[in-house]
């Protein structure tokens, strides 16, 4: 496993509870630091553990047959990732940027979810939350051209980061082409064209400004 292990934090309460909901359930878990493009653990190793980012961002992502990478989801600070129904990761799960991120053991969750009603809404509703995502994704991948599909990527990104002008973007154009389902081609083309057409701005590589919000709406209207 490609990380740096820091300061064991016993007891770090329940990643996505609300404070007022905290009370009565804790969870044992590990700081862990991970260097950007370094994996957190591979597709296929055993789910001994789950994942809060405390910083950075993670990719979650499966390589193919032909050697092309599908990204599934990135998560951002205050998010979980890595729980799985089965025993083993059916994604790998990697560090965009330099991330720091609690593990949580899994062994013995199944028996405090039985004890706290709690527990099993919060994991219930996480669970909701993940399929919801996997739906928005689907219909991202399904819409028709580059132009819908990266405009609707910079607003989602823009609600989950919380602002209205500009979007910081941790990952490569080849992140977002593989989150995408386009090449990186593709995306770079488009980026620019949009520029060209005064709907965004490129100030840096990463930093994306949002100039017309209506008509990145638009192309998906």
């Amino acid at each position: 496993m490609s990380v740096s292990l820091s300061v064991a934090a016993n007891h770090v309460p329940l990643p996505w509870a609300p404070p007022a909901e905290v009370d009565g359930f804790e969870l044992s878990g590990v700081v862990m630091h991970i260097a950007a493009e370094r994996q957190i653990y591979a597709e296929g190793d055993e789910a001994r553990c789950f994942y809060k980012v405390v910083s950075g961002v993670v990719r979650t992502c499966r390589f193919l047959n032909d050697g092309r990478r599908q990204i599934d989801a990135f998560h951002m600070e205050g998010e979980v990732f890595g729980f799985e129904a089965g025993a083993d990761h059916r994604m790998a799960a990697e560090a965009v940027s330099d991330c720091t991120v609690i593990a949580y053991r899994r062994r013995g969750l199944e028996t405090m979810v039985f004890q706290d009603d709690r527990l099993g809404r919060w994991f219930f509703s996480h669970a909701m939350t993940c399929i919801e995502q996997a739906r928005e994704h689907s219909l991202l991948l399904g819409r028709g051209s580059a132009a819908q599909k990266i405009s609707a990527f910079l607003l989602e990104f823009a609600r989950r980061e919380g602002c209205e002008c500009t979007v910081e973007l941790a990952m490569s154009r080849q992140d977002i082409a593989d989150y995408l389902g386009l090449t990186i081609e593709t995306v770079s083309r488009t980026l620019s064209q949009l520029e060209r057409d005064g709907v965004i701005a490129l100030p840096s590589a990463r930093r994306v400004a949002l100039k017309d919000r209506r008509a990145l709406k638009g192309f998906n209207a």
